[in-house]
This record gives C-alpha cells, structure tokens and sequence, in this order.
C-alpha cells in the first residue's frame, strides 16, 4: 500500500479512537487506575486497527502475520461496535434536554457511557461466537414457472464467501465440507470470495474443497478477494482440486431428462484486474441450447442481476454482501447493491444472495448470521 494512503489510514484510526477516548472516559466512574487502562486500550487499538490492512501482506514468518492478524481484526471489531454506540449516546446526550429532569446532566452521561462499555463488550462476545461457529443449513424454496417434474425437489447446495486467510483455517473449512457433504445435494455451487491470500500460502487450508461432492458435481465461480490474491493461480488450484470453474461460460446438465444449464460469470469487478476477465452473463450463454428448462446462473455480486435478467435466467445465486455482517456494515450494503440477503425477484429472475458461510476481517456477526444455503427447485 502506498506510503500517503498508509499515513492517511493511520491517522483516521487515531482520530476515531480519539474521539471515543474523549467522549466516554471522563464520564467513566472508574478512578485513575480505569482512566489508565482505557487509554491504554485505545493506543493498542489505534495501532492494532489499521495493521491487517495495512502491514501483514508478505510478513514473515507467518506465524506472526497470523498473530497480528488476530490481534488487528478483534480491535477492529470491538472498536467497531465502540465507535457506533458512542455515536448513538452522543445523539441521545443532544436529545437528553427532552428526557425527565432527573436524569438531565451528571447521572445520563455516567449511564450512558457503562452502557456504551458494556454492550460493546456483548456484542464483540455474541458476534464472535456467531462468526466462529459453523454456519447453519438455510433451506429455501424457489418456485419456478413451467419447472418440469423432474427437476422439481432438485437440490442446489451453495457456499459463499469463506475468506479461508490468516483467521480462517483447514479445521474451519473440513467443518463446512462435511456438513455440504452431509446434504446430498444435486449440484454444489462457490460463489466467490473463498480466499484472501496466495495459493503458496493458502493450498493446504483450501485442500478440503476438492473432498466436496454432489450427484452433478461442484461448480465455481470468482470473487472480487480471487482477485486481491491471484486469481488465474487460484481458477489453476480449484480446477486441480476437482472443481469446476466457469469463467463466463456455462455447462448443461440432464438431469433424469430434463436440461439444466449451469451458467457463472466472473466477480463484477474482474474486469478493473484482468481486461480479458470482463463479467458477462450474457457472454456466458454463447452456443448455448435455445430450449433447456432451467437456467442458472453464479454470479459473485447480486449487481449482475440486471444483466441476468435481460439474459433469460432463472435463478442466480450470489454472495459478496455478508448480509452487512455487523454495524455499521448492514447501512452501506444497500447503497453498493441490489440485494443484501435472502430470496428476491427482478422481472423473471430469482436472485439469492447468501449472507457469506464464514466472514471477512474481524471474527464478527451481529444481525447476519453466515449460511450454508440449500435451495430447493418447486414448481409455481
């Protein structure tokens, strides 16, 4: 990273975590020896913030990157529900002249800034629990016009947004195979973002992909983090692994008679890091079938829904939003895309977004629980 953007990055840290410092700790009734280590806090977490973005990429040895790593996403995480919760008291303190008169002055802001502590502390608790627990089965229903009977009950198995790095792990992702595994599932779809590091670093972490199995086989498509990381090294890994990548490109499947096609298009942003790598749902599609009975497709990011839809697919599953993850997140989602979770409809097009089967960056979830998703085909 360059060295202004690093000093910029450095100093928006410090100025928010001066800000929390200056608004909650005078109104602490914790004595010196509270003030003392709350200001200690706050210089670790000035530092430890910024440093997973800023310092670990290519540190050695690795162990130390992985240390660092822990100690910079925790802060970040818990100086995350801080920053938003002092934000709500300082708001509530504007507000406090409309609040009965005893609790005007010294008792709402000694109150309020316990408050602030302590349920910034059980939300970093409640959210890590969340983050590193293994993700629950969602099942959902999609209800598709004109579905022939025998792709009614077809089982779609899709896992999204891993982020296997210096926090997640093989441990995590061998819990994740065998529960997909456990499934059954027709077909098994990644859509996108199961990494954030080089393919040298992370081979034996990912191994556990190639253990995936589904009656129609694994299909793969890349995210926006494939690309922060290598991405032709990694379609070149999962490819070695057994899965099947489909770099704006489509297979058709039979399926006890019926034609499914299986479309996937490279991450919306693909295009900025490789010209050649253009998302392009409708490119995908080329020498197609004009009659199948299904198609869907995999697609990174939910904004490629548009071009779907003007395509004629069917179902597309997406990931890449976390379903906001944790505040202040869930507020910006929308703003970027379309869709930040669940089953939704644009014209004919059914759009799933997963809300991600691990997490990016602090080991957080509040609100957005991760997923493993099995959607299963109805007719409407």
């Amino acid at each position: 990273m360059p060295r202004k953007a690093l000093l910029v990055l450095g100093l928006i840290s410090a100025l928010l975590h001066a800000y929390v410092g200056w608004r909650l700790l005078p109104d602490l009734p914790w004595g010196q020896t509270g003030l003392v280590l709350g200001l200690l806090w706050l210089a670790v977490s000035t530092l430890a913030t910024p440093a997973p973005l800023l310092l670990l990429r290519g540190l050695r040895p690795h162990w130390l990157a992985d240390a660092l790593a822990w100690l910079g996403y925790l802060a970040m995480g818990v100086f995350s529900s801080l920053l938003v919760l002092t934000v709500l008291r300082d708001l509530l303190l504007l507000a406090a002249p409309l609040l009965p008169a005893a609790w005007a002055g010294a008792p709402l802001r000694v109150v309020s800034a316990q408050a602030v502590v302590l349920l910034s502390a059980l939300v970093s608790l409640v959210g890590y629990f969340n983050a590193r627990r293994l993700a629950r089965v969602v099942t959902v229903e999609v209800p598709i016009t004109g579905l022939p009977a025998a792709l009614a009950g077809f089982h779609i198995a899709q896992i999204s947004d891993i982020h296997v790095g210096h926090t997640i792990r093989r441990g995590y992702l061998d819990a994740i195979v065998r529960r997909v595994n456990g499934l059954k599932a027709d077909l098994v779809a990644i859509t996108g973002d199961v990494v954030d590091g080089s393919v040298a670093r992370l081979r034996p972490h990912v191994a556990p992909l190639g253990e995936l199995k589904a009656r129609h086989g694994v299909y793969a498509v890349t995210g926006n983090h494939e690309y922060y990381s290598g991405a032709e090294a990694w379609v070149a890994e999962w490819r070695r692994l057994g899965l099947r990548v489909l770099m704006n490109e489509h297979r058709v499947l039979d399926h006890d008679g019926a034609q499914l096609l299986v479309a996937g298009v490279t991450d919306y942003s693909a295009g900025h890091f490789h010209p050649d790598h253009h998302s392009d749902p409708a490119g995908a599609l080329a020498d197609a079938p004009a009659q199948v009975d299904l198609r869907l497709l995999l697609a990174h990011q939910p904004r490629s829904a548009p071009q779907a839809a003007e395509a004629g697919y069917h179902l597309q599953l997406s990931g890449h939003t976390h379903g906001g993850q944790f505040l202040p997140w869930n507020f910006f989602v929308p703003l970027q895309q379309p869709f930040t979770a669940g089953l939704r409809r644009l014209r004919q097009l059914w759009v799933y977004t997963s809300r991600g089967t691990g997490y990016w960056g602090p080991p957080l979830r509040f609100g957005a629980p991760s997923e493993i998703t099995l959607l299963r085909l109805i007719a409407a």
